[in-house]
């Protein structure tokens, strides 16, 4: 009975998972127009051929680059502040949504999320003309483990980590201890293993008082990186943390980027 018992249970939560991990919204609420930034509506192909939405967000005279992964919540479209907080830091920033998400065709995915990043990175490589040492690879929340992923395959200047956890495994462990150990995850998402890969500077952000993901699998992200790497001790929430740790959530970003990406104009 216990055998079976443990056969249904992988069978109903194999089926199960996506929707405890993924919470995409289609409707684009809001547009960067409307928060009074610059932008261009940006389609990219995905390897299994789904369209890929974004957007590209320019600033005058600028040529350093920043890819946005956002989490696994809603769509590009509320991601607003953060978005002006890297124009006000003088980045051309390309923000896209992983297939399922806003205008993106298809399911999303952890092999899905991992193929859209490396496309939107070869964007910037061929349509925008930028060199990877012009590059900021950041990811917040389910985005930081996309954006160490990208960070392993490829050669950014910078590795940016905010609110983000260790590895699913380690999540399921905090959140259903008895469960985790008999049920299989279909999703791995190890930003731990992956940051043992990443030769770039790496920061990496977390709140003590983040209400999603613990702060002890934040600072294991951290333990796991090479150097050169730095963790900044943010406050608030999960989801708000970054705009209640403000002003020093974004003089930590320029402090960062001055030493690690250029030494001047930021």
């Amino acid at each position: 009975m216990l055998v079976i018992f443990v056969i249904l249970s992988n069978a109903v939560m194999y089926a199960l998972q996506p929707g405890m991990v993924f919470f995409p919204t289609r409707i684009i609420s809001q547009t960067p127009d409307q928060w009074g930034l610059k932008y261009e509506d940006v389609y990219l192909e995905s390897s299994n051929q789904n369209k890929i939405h974004g957007w590209y967000l320019p600033v005058n005279n600028s040529n350093r680059a920043l890819i946005f992964f956002h989490g696994n919540g809603g769509n590009i479209s509320h991601r607003g502040d953060s978005l002006k907080i890297f124009n006000r830091l003088g980045l051309n920033v390309l923000i896209i949504d992983y297939q399922g998400y806003g205008k993106s065709e298809g399911s999303p995915g952890e092999q899905e999320m991992y193929d859209d990043a490396l496309v939107a990175w070869k964007y910037l490589l061929v349509e925008k003309n930028f060199k990877s040492n012009d590059i900021i690879i950041f990811g917040r929340s389910l985005g930081g483990a996309v954006a160490a992923k990208l960070a392993a395959d490829v050669n950014p200047r910078v590795l940016i980590l905010e609110s983000t956890f260790s590895s699913v495994k380690d999540m399921a462990n905090r959140l259903m201890p008895v469960i985790s150990r008999i049920v299989y995850s279909r999703y791995e998402f190890d930003t731990a293993q992956q940051v043992t890969k990443n030769k770039a500077p790496l920061l990496v952000l977390h709140s003590r008082d983040d209400d999603i993901i613990p702060f002890e699998l934040g600072e294991k992200v951290y333990q796991a990186a090479n150097k050169p790497k730095i963790f900044i001790e943010m406050a608030g929430d999960h989801n708000s943390g970054f705009i209640q740790s403000q002003p020093a959530y974004e003089q930590a970003l320029k402090n960062f980027l001055r030493t690690n990406f250029y030494s001047n104009n930021l």
